[in-house]
């Protein structure tokens, strides 16, 4: 199983594209994601498709940066209780 690494602490405000060149970005694949995330693939495509994670299509398939997807579960997170 892929494992994506996370750098900065909880809260620390990645770059954006604009300041990280994609040359510098670590890209992950559909099923990496839903891995990560435990998932279907379809779930994550699904994400793609609303906009909730920014992709790249390359070829027939989809890569996500890593930051990104980091970012999106970060937005998500919530406190239980």
């Amino acid at each position: 199983m892929a494992r994506l690494s996370r750098s900065g602490p909880v809260g620390y405000n990645r770059p954006s594209v604009a300041q990280e060149p994609f040359s510098e970005a670590r890209f992950v694949t559909v099923s990496e994601v839903a891995q990560l995330m435990r998932v279907s693939k379809m779930t994550v495509y699904r994400l793609i498709k609303q906009g909730d994670v920014p992709a790249v299509r390359i070829g027939r398939g989809y890569r996500m940066r890593e930051e990104d997807v980091h970012r999106y579960l970060d937005s998500r997170y919530t406190e239980a209780g």
